[in-house]
């Protein structure tokens, strides 16, 4: 059975391609004085030492080694670290408060498990319920990780600040004796990493090595398209899995890389005028706010060739601004249609002859080995007016839910994963996704469409999100550009289509909720805007003074 090592892919690049530059904006935490500046060598060696440094501290092969630290490229190369040993990391994002974070250790601690990891005949499978190893950081430890009993629910903590007590800083372990990789069968857990919570708690996505690998091979044959090792910048959260999947990509290509952790346009525009970039992935989110670039003078998108966006469905218009701004010849924006829990699933490319007849809710052919479905109540054939929920088969499917088996059986078919959106296919095949089931409000059709046309209506837009109001009435919540006073005209012009929208609320794009991968939290911002949260929010935005636009409903 084969699988994707994580612990292996750095050490099997530099083999190949050890002089490969890697760039960082920022210093790492874990290894400091590193700089920012590396090699791929550099990137072995420094997973190689600190897989030694977990080993010392005591971390064994089966055990679960929990991240939750500030945001930073040294989480893949922890991750990468414990994965090397035959640990297994366990992604926290670091956007969880501290109850969340500390009822998702307790989750590691519990007895169940699934049939893919009770391996008792194994000898380094644990046998019996046991805390996880938790990695952090002093901010972490200060803050939000402060009122818990990490004694009860982690059986190490580890931190990459200063000594604390009953911590072991990673500094202290610098120099540990260097140990020979440990890989565990393929079916075996080998990383975990967790959903959005948007609906409650998060749920904890095992994924095995095999799986990993079901994942990675259509992406290796795509990536088999492009002959010359362009430049990589990705600014990924590093708690999702597509980090990890899109380096296991890159790297064997030998791909300089450039990785960002802050997206802030400005800060951006200059790391990709020094680094000039033909690749670029980031998520929609982030590529909306990095529409300013394609006015910077210094023309740091000139060099791009490839666009990727794998989390969302993204705005057309963003597309066609970022695609005009390259100077390549023939660029390309890809969008491709994904989940946790089962990876790529779909996707689709655009260039700048056929963006302006780009539709955002076409997710283009399901991916090589993936089988897509569309199950509609009544049996009767999806279409845009009645779309059915899509479900799917893919190689690269998680294999359950950490101790929630139950919840990931409930989202399986005879084998077919159930996604939780809505959507159609057209006569040539094509996936079209209108809405999340959850989002679906009935007196609009679909809310994604809208909130399209919307922005390709008002420019000025950063970002128009629909939720349901108290009477399940479509509210807009629309984010300027600069934050500037939305104009009532303007915007009654472009939503005059739409009688059954409520007035706007306008917030400061920084007051959205949002997941790790800036997914906007619907269901969040709408009980903000339909409880106590409606006032403080619409007094966080601007009137827009036309009588109804800015109130909440």
């Amino acid at each position: 059975m084969k699988g994707l090592r994580l612990g292996l892919i750095p050490e099997r690049a530099a083999a190949a391609h050890g002089s490969v530059p890697v760039t960082l904006d920022h210093d790492l935490d874990a290894l400091p004085g590193t700089g920012r500046r590396l090699t791929y060598t550099g990137l072995a060696g420094h997973v190689d030492d600190l897989a030694a440094r977990l080993w010392a501290a005591g971390v064994r092969p089966g055990e679960h080694v929990a991240v939750h630290k500030a945001a930073n490229f040294d989480i893949y190369l922890l991750a990468c670290a414990a994965a090397r040993i035959g640990a297994v990391p366990v992604l926290l994002s670091p956007e969880l408060d501290g109850a969340t974070a500390g009822a998702l250790l307790r989750r590691l601690c519990s007895p169940h498990r699934s049939h893919r990891t009770q391996r008792p005949h194994h000898p380094h499978h644990p046998q019996h319920p046991q805390r996880p190893h938790l990695l952090t950081d002093d901010d972490k430890l200060r803050t939000c990780l402060a009122p818990l009993d990490l004694t009860g629910i982690a059986a190490t903590v580890l931190t990459t600040g200063p000594a604390r007590p009953g911590c072991t800083p990673l500094a202290a372990l610098a120099g540990a004796p260097r140990r020979a990789p440990v890989l565990l069968p393929a079916d075996r857990p080998a990383l975990m990493t967790h959903t959005s919570g948007t609906t409650g708690l998060p749920k904890l996505v095992v994924h095995t090595a095999a799986g990993l690998y079901g994942r990675y091979a259509p992406q290796r044959a795509l990536a088999a398209l492009i002959r010359t090792p362009e430049t990589y910048a990705a600014h990924l959260s590093p708690v999702h899995s597509r980090m990890y999947l899109a380096l296991a990509v890159a790297l064997p290509k030998g791909m300089p890389l450039v990785i960002v952790a802050d997206p802030g346009p400005a800060h951006v525009a200059d790391l990709f005028a020094r680094t000039r970039p033909g690749f670029v992935e980031t998520h929609p989110n982030s590529f909306m706010a990095w529409e300013e670039l394609a006015d910077d003078p210094r023309e740091p998108l000139a060099t791009v060739r490839y666009f990727s966006s794998t989390f969302d469905a993204l705005h057309p218009p963003t597309m066609r601004r970022l695609l005009l701004a390259s100077r390549r010849a023939s660029p390309r924006f890809f969008q491709f249609y994904g989940q946790s829990e089962c990876g790529p699933l779909s996707g689709r490319w655009y260039t700048p002859r056929t963006v302006h007849r780009a539709d955002g809710r076409c997710l283009g052919l399901p991916l090589p080995g993936v089988r897509v479905r569309l199950a509609a109540p009544g049996g009767h054939r999806p279409t845009r007016e009645r779309p059915g929920a899509i479900e799917v088969r893919a190689p690269g499917r998680a294999t359950g839910y950490f101790a929630e088996p139950e919840r990931f059986a409930r989202q399986l078919r005879d084998g077919w994963w159930r996604t939780g959106d809505v959507g159609y296919r057209t006569r040539f095949g094509c996936l079209h996704l209108l809405d999340r089931e959850v989002d679906v409000l009935p007196a609009l059709g679909s809310t994604l469409e809208v909130e399209d046309r919307l922005m390709d209506r008002l420019p000025e837009l950063a970002e128009v999100v629909l939720v349901p109001g108290p009477r399940k009435e479509p509210v807009p919540v629309v984010c300027t550009r600069g934050d500037a006073p939305l104009d009532p005209g303007r915007w009654a012009s472009a939503a005059a289509e739409w009688p059954q929208l409520a007035g706007p609320v306008q917030l400061p794009l920084s007051a959205l909720p949002r997941t790790a991968t800036m997914k906007v939290r619907r269901l969040e911002l709408a009980r903000r805007l339909g409880g106590d949260g409606a006032e403080a929010a619409n007094g966080a935005g601007h009137g827009t003074g036309d009588g109804s636009a800015g109130q909440t409903p």
